[in-house]
């Protein structure tokens, strides 16, 4: 039996127009679609004719464990399939692309990586907010939140990146919001940093929540903000009074106002 392959492509960080090119040729030619929650439907039917497997996350509630992922894939690949792993975002930024890689390659099956768009520049864009700006800010970092702010392996270092970059994007965080914000603060960040929550950003239920470090997380608390939400950090947020530009087409049903 001849040997699939198994292509780990980025679907965008939702809007289905941000889909690249290549991405969507190897998922019109594919005969297994492993896909993740935040996928839109939509590109499910740009592959009509193959096996559609859900194998989305959310916080606490996942529908196949990691390690089971890594196993249908190679299983597929093994039965000589095209195998598309459909991932939110970019597959290498923090979406386990890499565990997957690595499974595949110590199974003896060949894979590409296809380049996806990442929330973490496409939400702030959408928001109109420029992660760099002349005179405004030179550099941003991207980091997840999901860990907060304790001691878990690889967690972030809050106290070293407080003042280290001009933006701070930070992914998956939300829940975490008031200790980040509070650790930012602790370390030097200064309390009237504008910052901007961007609720499923870039497609029709986008909203956007602004404040300031000292504030914000009262105000998500208040809005009853849940995921999937990007959070943006800096002077570059008050740029959006100028630089917004994207009107959804309809209004999410609990609208942030």
């Amino acid at each position: 039996m001849r040997l699939g392959s198994v292509a780990l492509v980025g679907a965008g960080p939702g809007d289905p127009g941000l889909m690249t090119v290549r991405g969507l040729a190897l998922l019109r030619d594919a005969e297994v679609v492993v896909y993740d929650r935040l996928v839109d439907p939509r590109l499910l039917r740009e592959a009509p004719r193959a096996r559609h497997v859900f194998a989305g996350k959310a916080s606490g509630d996942h529908a196949l464990p990691q390690e089971r992922i890594n196993a249908l894939l190679v299983m597929h690949a093994k039965r000589g399939r095209s195998v598309v792993r459909l991932k939110g975002g970019d597959p290498f930024v923090f979406g386990r692309g890499g565990e997957e890689a690595e499974a595949l390659a110590a199974a003896g099956v060949p894979f590409e990586i296809v380049p996806g768009v990442s929330s973490a520049v496409a939400a702030p864009a959408y928001a109109g907010i420029p992660l760099t700006h002349r005179g405004v800010a030179s550099s941003f970092a991207v980091v997840t939140g999901h860990e907060g702010c304790g001691k878990a392996r690889a967690g972030v270092d809050w106290a070293r990146l407080a003042t280290a970059v001009d933006t701070l994007v930070v992914l998956m965080g939300v829940a975490a919001l008031p200790r980040i914000a509070r650790e930012l603060i602790a370390h030097g960040r200064a309390p009237h940093t504008p910052v901007a929550l961007v609720r499923w950003g870039t497609t029709d239920w986008q909203t956007v929540l602004t404040g300031r470090l000292d504030d914000v997380a009262a105000r998500a608390r208040a809005a009853r903000l849940e995921p999937p939400v990007v959070i943006v950090i800096g002077e570059v947020v008050a740029l959006a009074e100028r630089l917004a530009w994207f009107r959804p087409e309809r209004a999410m049903e609990h609208a942030l106002g």
